[in-house]
């Protein structure tokens, strides 16, 4: 009896559990503090010996400041003005590294890394800002719009440019009176006499004002007028002689977009300013060099760069384009960065990035008469990309040898150019990526993030700046993000793996050191259920291409054997990996899907990053194209490898996802049943340039690609079932978007679509309420759809 009451108490425990673990919306969607909270906001101490980082283990309303210790692993939560002092400054360093200089709160401070002790150097109203020392010591700095440096031995400071708001001969400039400071003269002079007796006299000032009359400065500045336009990158050479800067002059005639806003405090439609759309002009950029020695002013000469002229290939398809452009021969407009120069300031080089995203130049700056030289040229007639490609992602390993990323070879790697030599190097190879790339303090080493060994794992490389083998440093299988101390002697990996969420770990940074585990975040209730490692497949599309794929096999099929596609966002992201996925809601509803008799699909589409330039740009001109037919391809995998039925096929996803949606709707109407498209672009028109220019062109110059490539035009296909969820506030895609799709299918009479409308968000869902309303809709599609 008592054998058989235990027995009963077991399995009422048992079945306590499953129900505990059953995932449902609700439990699903709820505030994501339920799983636990990751670490995050890792900083290391100056001295190397502790980590700090933010982290919530008693999930309360806010993070805590905790510590690390490196050598012992002693974790504690930290005190803020400790740490404050401990992490330091972010210093810039003389090349002797005796000393560092920073800008706190508009005012600079000297560093004195032997003593570790702060020197205030100045306290001013107005911002010091830029700070970096020259090569004779001195500390050069940015006030208002202007240069001056501080000579740190005898506290003089010297102003180095003149730059002045408006236009040259202007009366603000000149002193040219108004006419009613000069109608306040001539009452001066008709009331007083003593003031006619003062103009008689030629001295108009007397007594004890005289000693304070300004004297002429000992050397005039040159006056540079700003006109209407505005002053950008002002950077100094080492030896203070030449200052280069930008001028940018703002684009007229530029039609800002508004998103109004209707629940409010104040119970008045509210509304909130947006963006530009895809198209609209563009601000222009003009590149000068000031040169103090010669107190000239020259302009940089990019009409020497090659191929400054050279048109797009796109532009074949409009012959009375074609034609005009050829006319015109106009030089394209460009955006000049830098310049970077070498540590001796014997050379600089600029990156020159055209306005039409299809050339990316690395050149040599003759600073004394703005001429450029090639020594490297990036062309790519879809855009330029990739990861760490362009500025912010260069730098000088010595005198002569400059480094930097290319997609030349098909994917991202690292080269050396010899500005001296004209020689070029390749450091890394293969069919993988350098995602990113940092020097080493003493500049011999570079440690490299790369996805080498498969493109859903990232580990943490090391390499010499003269080539070689590459080292391995991390090892754990998933997702290594790593922030390496001060003195790179320690690595903090923030580490993940499918179905385990982010967590810390320290590790010695030597090949091999094992990493400890140092946080552990997720809740009893999350590690109650057991989360799948989906398949991580590979599947040929039918242009012949390797396309990766997550699949949660459905863990008792329904009758219908259905089928969902998941349409991660953003176009290029990668969402098929060995790490826990950034859309952890859709993971957690892929697995209750999976639980519930689906079998779920997640592809790395055509344009989704980590695969290299072909996959990265295999949609240029074609939004709705190949990244459609891959979705097409994945679910004829599923149907050979994973019995699904291809009449009950159904598919959801945000953003790009929801792009995605609805062109599968309307171009491949028989092969989805149903789907649900979630702040989706519906006309690629009306999206922003940055993202949309590199893809499709702009719309007046090419028509084609837009049309193609924008669910609207395409709208009379639909034949399933289709739900649409959009945030009202959403200042990305905005809500005119889904409006405008919906009076289509008004005018065309189709009545299989729904929208559901949320009032208070925007493009990234904030409120647990409104992700359960809108998983709930979505799960009753499917339901209602696919399994009837």
């Amino acid at each position: 009896m008592k054998r058989l009451f235990t027995l009963l108490l077991l399995a009422g425990a048992s079945a306590q559990a499953q129900q505990n673990s059953a995932l449902s919306v609700e439990k699903i969607m709820r505030d994501q503090k339920w799983i636990g909270v990751a670490p995050t906001n890792f900083r290391w101490a100056a001295d190397s010996k502790v980590l700090f980082f933010d982290w919530n283990p008693e999930n309360k309303d806010k993070s805590e400041g905790f510590q690390v210790q490196a050598a012992s692993l002693k974790r504690e939560k930290s005190d803020e003005k400790l740490k404050t002092a401990a992490i330091g400054a972010d210093y810039i360093y003389s090349n002797d590294r005796s000393l560092g200089i920073v800008e706190k709160s508009g005012d600079l401070y000297l560093y004195y890394p032997k003593t570790r002790q702060e020197q205030r150097l100045t306290r001013t109203i107005e911002r010091e800002s830029n700070p970096r020392f020259l090569k004779n010591g001195a500390v050069v700095f940015q006030r208002g719009d202007n240069l001056f440096t501080l000579n740190l031995k005898n506290n003089e400071i010297t102003q180095l440019t003149n730059f002045i708001k408006g236009k040259a001969g202007s009366a603000a400039d000149k002193g040219k009176p108004t006419i009613q400071s000069t109608w306040l003269k001539d009452e001066q002079t008709e009331l007083f006499d003593i003031i006619k007796k003062r103009n008689k006299e030629g001295n108009p000032v007397r007594g004890r004002f005289a000693n304070l009359t300004p004297e002429k400065p000992e050397k005039s500045i040159k006056p540079i007028y700003l006109e209407e336009k505005f002053l950008n990158g002002l950077i100094v050479s080492p030896d203070g002689r030449y200052v280069s800067y930008k001028l940018m002059t703002p684009a007229a005639g530029t039609i800002n977009t508004i998103v109004p806003n209707f629940i409010t405090t104040s119970g008045y439609v509210e509304d909130i300013a947006g963006r530009t759309k895809v198209g609209e002009p563009l601000p222009t950029y003009q590149s000068y060099i000031y040169d103090q020695q010669r107190d000239t002013v020259y302009g940089v000469h990019t009409e020497q760069i090659p191929g400054i002229k050279d048109l797009p290939d796109y532009v074949k398809d409009y012959p009375k384009q074609l034609a005009e452009r050829q006319k015109k021969n106009e030089d394209r407009q460009v955006n000049l960065s830098g310049p970077y120069w070498n540590e001796a300031g014997t050379t600089a080089i600029m990156l020159a990035d055209a306005q039409d995203n299809k050339d990316l130049w690395i050149l040599k700056l003759d600073a004394a008469t703005g001429n450029l030289s090639i020594v490297d040229r990036q062309r790519d007639e879809a855009w330029i990309g990739g990861p760490g490609i362009g500025w912010g992602n260069v730098g000088w390993v010595d005198q002569n040898r400059f480094y930097f990323q290319s997609e030349v070879s098909g994917y991202s790697h690292l080269y050396l150019a010899n500005v001296a030599t004209g020689e070029k190097k390749q450091l890394t190879s293969g069919n993988w990526e350098v995602q990113k790339l940092a020097l080493s303090k003493d500049k011999k080493t570079f440690y490299i993030t790369a996805n080498k060994d498969h493109p859903g794992i990232t580990q943490f490389y090391k390499l010499d700046v003269n080539g070689g083998p590459l080292v391995q440093l991390t090892s754990m299988k998933g997702g290594n993000e790593v922030t390496l101390s001060p003195d790179e002697k320690w690595l903090a990996i923030n580490y993940s793996y499918m179905n385990k969420p982010w967590e810390l770990y320290i590790q010695p940074n030597q090949p091999g050191a094992k990493a400890v585990q140092v946080t552990n975040s997720t809740s009893e209730e999350f590690k109650a259920y057991p989360w799948r490692e989906p398949d991580l497949v590979a599947f040929k599309n039918r242009y012949g291409s390797d396309v990766y794929a997550r699949v949660y096999p459905a863990k008792h099929p329904h009758p219908n054997r259905p089928a969902v596609v998941f349409v991660h966002g953003a176009g290029y992201l990668q969402n098929v990996h060995y790490w826990w996925s950034q859309y952890q809601r859709e993971y957690m509803f892929n697995n209750m899907l999976a639980d519930n008799g689906y079998t779920v699909i997640d592809i790395d589409y055509t344009a989704s990053s980590g695969y290299g330039r072909n996959h990265r740009t295999g949609i240029y001109r074609h939004m709705g194209g190949k990244d459609l037919t891959d979705q097409v391809d994945g679910l004829k995998m599923l149907v050979e490898k994973y019995n699904v039925n291809p009449k009950h096929v159904g598919l959801y996803g945000g953003s790009y996802g929801g792009f995605i949606t609805l062109m599968a709707l309307f171009n491949e109407p028989d092969v989805f049943a149903s789907g649900a498209a979630l702040r989706s672009v519906t006309d690629w028109a009306h999206y922003n340039h940055g993202y949309t220019s590199n893809i499709l062109n702009e719309p007046y110059n090419d028509e084609l690609a837009y049309k193609r490539s924008s669910p609207i035009y395409f709208a009379n296909g639909l034949k399933g079932n289709l739900l649409m969820c959009h945030g009202m506030v959403d200042v990305n895609v905005q809500f005119q978007d889904i409006v405008r799709l919906s009076q289509r299918f008004i005018e065309l009479g189709k009545d299989n679509w729904e929208l559901a409308v949320y009032p208070v968000e925007d493009h990234g869902f904030v409120e647990p309420s409104s992700w359960t309303d809108e998983y709930k809709r979505i799960y009753r599609l499917f339901e209602n759809t696919l399994k009837k």
